[in-house]
């Protein structure tokens, strides 16, 4: 199993990476994970987009899905596709509201939005707290965690190997469940633990850099990948709360980095 980084920088796009998205290699098949601002054009330089199998969604927050549009415009219009879209529609795993919520951000006006179908070349499959999903020789494993709105953690399994993806969240046991004796955890690190406005995290939202390295000890990960590090946060700084709080190995991931899982 390959993991390729597409962006990492939390919150939105920063002067150095796209937003949110992760192309995964797992056995006999290609998963992006999120594909937020900047990340359709980076996914380019290391996959043709129409070899991917599937795209997963964590959530439908803009910083890891606003580039599913560009997606769209190259299945619907490529010149040369090399094969009919309509008769193998992407699969699509998201929140429930995805449809909806993709069609209102490709229709042309909000009066034309009732009119949006984006079925014609996906096929959209709703996110399930534990609900499975086979992609090719690969599974994929959704578990509610806790973010400001429906949100999942993500596990990629082939080939005896397994790889957790966090999305965002706060802390919660379903991320440590979801990541139990995983062989690589991909974690937000969003946030410092103490800032001049709080001594602890606020709940229910993102994990500071401490914070993923507990639930990855809590979970038995063999390493640790912090992502999802704002532009106005030092990297460097999370790691070293990472690295204090698990004692695995634990790394920053960088745009256009690829890991072996």
């Amino acid at each position: 199993m390959r993991l390729v980084v597409l962006g990492c920088s939390g919150s939105g796009p920063g002067p150095d990476s796209p937003a949110s998205g992760y192309l995964v290699e797992a056995g006999d098949a290609r998963i992006v994970l999120d594909l937020g601002n900047g990340t359709f054009g980076a996914l380019q330089r290391h996959v043709d987009p129409w070899r991917l199998d599937a795209v997963a969604f964590s959530h439908l927050h803009p910083d890891h899905c606003a580039d599913f549009t560009a997606l769209v415009v190259h299945r619907r219009y490529h010149p040369h596709p090399p094969y009919d879209a309509a008769a193998r529609p992407l699969a699509v795993h998201a929140p429930a509201e995805a449809p909806d919520r993709f069609a209102a951000a490709y229709a042309p006006s909000a009066a034309e939005r009732a009119e949006t179908d984006l079925t014609d070349v996906f096929a959209f499959h709703p996110l399930t707290d534990g609900g499975t999903a086979e992609v090719g020789s690969a599974r994929l494993t959704a578990r509610r965690v806790d973010h400001l709105c429906e949100a999942y953690g993500l596990r990629v399994e082939a080939d005896g190997r397994s790889l957790v993806y966090s999305g965002d969240t706060g802390p919660c046991p379903g991320l440590v469940q979801l990541a139990r004796g995983a062989d690589v955890l991909l974690c937000e690190a969003t946030w410092p633990h103490v800032t001049p406005q709080w001594d602890e995290p606020p709940t229910g939202v993102h994990l500071s850099g401490r914070q993923a390295g507990e639930h990855a000890a809590a979970a038995g990960v063999g390493r640790l990948l912090l992502t999802h590090v704002p532009a106005w946060y030092d990297g460097e700084e999370l790691l070293a709360e990472a690295t204090a709080a698990f004692d695995g190995p634990v790394e920053l991931v960088v745009p256009d980095g690829a890991y072996e899982v």
